[in-house]
C-alpha cells in the first residue's frame, strides 16, 4: 500500500502565469504580424471601463473595421505592459519570490507574422532565446504555451481560422520549428491554451469568424477536432525531437454542481462535466468518447474527419492534462441548459460562496474536487497552470500595495491542493494566473488585476510601467521557500 503523502513533493514546480498577447506589448516590432488577440479592441475609447464597451468576440465586419480604421479604437493587448522591453525586470522578481517555474506562451505571429511563410522570422526566434536565458539565469523552468488565444491573423483572413484544415499543417511547422529551437532550453510545454473555450468565444480559440459559418456549435467542434489533430503531431514532434519533454494538454475547469438532488438535475451536471472533460479524453485516450458521438448525433453536428486523423491521435497522447481552475458552476435540468453547460459563466448562482468584484464564485473546495475527479479519470500527473483573483488594487499612501484578499484567495486554494495531494493525487506543480498584472482576457481592463506584481498602467495605457511589488509578492515568496508549509496566519 502507498505511503500517505503528507504534503508537496519536493519537485513541485511553484511559479506563476502569463500569456504573450496579455503582457508583451511591441506588436509591430522586429516583424511580429498582426494577431487574432490584436484586434480585440475597446469600440468607444472614451466610454470608461464598460466591459459592454469591448469587442471579445470579434465578427467580419468589426475586423475589416478595426484593419482599416485602427486609430479610431484603443487595442489594450497590443501594448500589453510592455514585457518585450521589461523582460529582464520581471524575470529578476519572479526569481526572488523563489519561482521553481514561470509560465509563459509564444507568439506564433512573432515567430511566423502571417503564418504562412516557409521560414521563420529570427528576430522572434532571437527574443525568445533571451527570455529563456534570463529564466535559466536564475534556475527558472520555463512552461511553454504555444498557442495561448493568438493566432496570425491572416489565417483568418485567408482560412477563417482552425474551421480550415489547412491550418494543422501550418501548426505542425510552428511546433516544430519551436522545438528545433528551443530544444536544449524548454523541457515542459503546453500546445493549446483551454481548448474547450472555443464553446464560449471561437473568435477567441480558434481565429474562427462566427458571422461567416452556418452552424456555429458545430464549427466549434469542427475546429476542437482540427486543433485535436494538430495537438497530437505537436507532440509527436516533440517527442521525437526532445525525447524527455512533457506536453501536455489543457482545459479551462469548471467543476458542476447539480442545483438539487433531483435525478433530473444530477444527469445535467454529469452532462456538464462531460463537455467540459472531452478535450482532455480526446487528448490522453486518443480517441472520441462515446457520449460525444450521442451528443453529436442528438445535436446534428457533423464532423469533417479523415480516416488517419484517429490513428493520429492514439499516436499523439499527452503526458499531463492542465488546466485552469477559477470557480465552480450550478447546473439544472432546465430549457437552457445545454446552452449553460461548458460555458464560462453560470447564470445559476450558488448562495453558500462569496464572489469576486467581477461576480466570479470562490470556491477552493471544488478544486480539491476537481483534482480527484481528473485524476481518477486519467491517472496521469495533473499541473494547475491558471488560479488567481482579479481585484482592483489601490496603492496606499505608503506606495504599497495590502491585497490580503488575493492572499486569503491562494491560501484557501493552496490547502485544497494539498489535500487532494494528501488523497493521492499526482500535482507537478500551481502557477497563479497573472502572477504579474497584465492586460485581462475577458475585459481587456487594467484594473482587473491579479499580480503579485503591481503595474502602474490604467486601462487607457497611460502610466510609467514601474512595477511595484504587492503584499501578496513577500507571503507568496515565503509559501514557495517553506514548499506550501508556511501560509502564514
Amino acid at each position: 500500500m502507498r505511503e500517505l503523502k503528507k504534503g508537496f513533493p519536493e519537485d513541485f514546480l511553484w511559479g506563476g502565469a502569463t500569456a504573450a498577447n496579455q503582457i508583451e506589448g511591441a506588436f509591430d516590432e522586429d516583424g511580429k504580424g498582426l494577431s487574432t488577440s490584436d484586434m480585440a479592441a475597446y469600440k468607444d475609447p472614451y466610454a470608461g471601463e464598460s466591459v459592454n464597451n469591448f469587442t471579445f468576440n470579434v465578427n467580419s465586419i468589426e475586423l475589416e473595421e478595426y484593419l482599416n480604421n485602427p486609430d479610431k479604437y484603443l487595442f489594450p493587448k497590443r501594448w500589453g505592459i510592455d514585457f518585450f522591453h521589461h523582460y529582464k525586470e520581471d524575470i529578476a522578481l519572479f526569481a526572488e519570490m523563489g519561482f521553481k517555474t514561470f509560465r509563459l506562451s509564444i507568439s506564433w505571429p512573432r515567430i511566423f507574422p502571417t503564418g504562412l511563410e516557409e521560414e521563420p522570422n529570427e528576430a522572434g526566434l532571437a527574443f525568445y532565446d533571451n527570455v529563456f536565458d534570463e529564466c535559466r539565469k536564475y534556475g527558472i523552468e520555463p512552461l511553454v504555451t504555444m498557442s495561448h488565444y493568438e493566432m496570425p491573423i491572416t489565417l483568418t483572413q485567408k482560412y477563417n481560422g482552425w474551421v480550415s484544415r489547412e491550418l494543422i499543417s501550418l501548426f505542425e511547422k510552428y511546433a516544430r520549428t519551436l522545438f528545433n529551437r528551443y530544444k536544449n532550453k524548454v523541457k515542459y510545454w503546453i500546445t493549446f491554451n483551454e481548448m474547450n473555450m472555443n464553446l464560449n468565444s471561437l473568435y477567441t480559440g480558434a481565429g474562427v469568424l462566427e458571422d461567416k459559418v452556418d452552424n456555429v456549435e458545430e464549427a466549434a467542434y469542427q475546429a476542437s477536432h482540427y486543433q485535436f489533430i494538430a495537438s497530437a503531431l505537436a507532440v509527436k514532434a516533440g517527442h521525437e525531437i526532445i525525447p524527455d519533454a512533457k506536453i501536455g494538454c489543457m482545459i479551462n475547469r469548471i467543476e458542476s454542481y447539480a442545483k438539487t438532488c433531483k435525478p433530473e438535475d444530477q444527469l445535467q451536471a454529469l452532462k456538464a462535466d462531460q463537455i467540459n472533460t472531452f478535450y482532455p479524453d480526446v487528448q490522453v485516450r486518443g480517441e472520441y468518447p462515446n457520449y460525444m458521438k450521442r451528443f453529436f448525433a442528438e445535436n446534428n453536428i457533423n464532423i469533417e474527419v479523415e480516416e488517419r486523423d484517429f490513428e493520429i491521435l492514439k499516436e499523439g497522447t499527452v503526458d499531463f492534462v492542465a488546466f485552469s481552475y477559477y470557480m465552480s458552476h450550478v447546473t439544472e435540468d432546465r430549457p437552457d441548459a445545454k446552452e449553460i453547460a461548458g460555458k464560462l459563466d453560470s447564470p445559476i448562482k450558488n448562495p453558500y460562496l462569496e464572489l469576486t468584484q467581477w461576480d466570479w464564485p470562490i470556491d477552493p473546495i471544488a478544486l480539491r474536487i476537481s483534482l480527484n475527479k481528473l485524476y481518477d479519470r486519467y491517472n496521469i500527473p495533473l499541473f494547475l497552470v491558471e488560479n488567481g483573483l482579479g481585484a482592483k488594487d489601490v496603492v496606499s499612501e505608503d506606495g504599497k500595495i495590502h491585497d490580503p484578499y488575493r492572499i486569503d484567495y491562494i491560501k484557501k486554494h493552496i490547502i485544497e491542493m494539498k489535500e487532494a495531494i494528501k488523497d493521492g493525487v499526482e500535482l507537478m506543480g500551481y502557477t497563479t494566473w497573472g502572477c504579474i498584472d497584465l492586460i485581462s482576457c475577458g475585459t481587456s481592463q487594467m484594473s482587473k488585476r491579479y499580480g503579485f506584481i503591481y503595474v502602474d498602467q490604467d486601462d487607457k495605457g497611460n502610466g510609467s510601467l514601474k512595477r511595484i511589488p504587492k503584499d501578496s509578492f513577500y507571503w507568496y515568496k515565503e509559501v514557495i521557500a517553506s514548499n506550501g508549509e508556511n501560509l502564514g496566519e
